[in-house]
């Protein structure tokens, strides 16, 4: 159970409803299951410990591997307790760990996660603009993203390319061109 054991009414519900949301957003890409309220509809394990997280994304192959795990706080529940009692157990599993806050919590939420050393994917921001969310991915990992791993993997490759380009004697053949000079534009004729 959360440490925000009974949050306010109108929060509970704009939680709840955030939830759905992106439930229907990531539809198509995953089966999401969710667990808005008090509800324990996917739960998620972690040793001997069974956790409720809002949002469980799975893969849509046969193994229904769960792919990212999905937190949305509210402005009470972004705090210390909420931190340590739920985020720090999500961060440790498998799955990608993401974080939804309000937008005035963002930066709250960052110090939380850097304080306790608690490891994000994603943060995203929301804002209730009349009844429509927007929502604003404000920080990812650099670990979280694939493209940031193949990164990350080119560089040590690079040398080698590089040393055995240089092992390697020039290409017999054509002579590689120079550069023709641009020829001046000319100037407009005034009358």
């Amino acid at each position: 159970m959360s440490p925000i054991l009974v949050r306010p009414v109108r929060e509970q519900l704009e939680h709840d409803r955030i939830i759905r949301l992106l439930q229907n957003k990531f539809r198509r890409k995953y089966e999401a299951g969710i667990n808005p309220g008090a509800e324990q509809n996917s739960p998620l394990s972690s040793g001997t410990a069974t956790l409720f997280p809002d949002l469980v994304l799975m893969s849509l192959d046969r193994g229904h591997r769960p792919q990212v795990v999905v937190e949305v706080e509210t402005g009470e529940s972004v705090n210390h307790l909420e931190a340590l009692a739920q985020w720090a157990h999500f961060s440790k599993l498998r799955p990608a760990f993401h974080l939804y806050v309000p937008a005035g919590m963002v930066e709250v939420a960052r110090r939380l996660c850097e304080d306790n050393q608690i490891h994000v994917g994603e943060i995203w921001s929301y804002q209730m603009l009349g009844d429509q969310p927007r929502f604003a991915l404000v920080h990812r990992s650099r670990e979280s993203s694939g493209a940031a791993r193949v990164r990350a993997a080119k560089p040590a490759a690079a040398p080698k390319k590089a040393a055995s380009r240089a092992a390697k004697p020039a290409r017999r053949g054509k002579p590689a061109r120079a550069a023709k000079p641009k020829k001046p534009a000319r100037a407009a004729k005034h009358k």
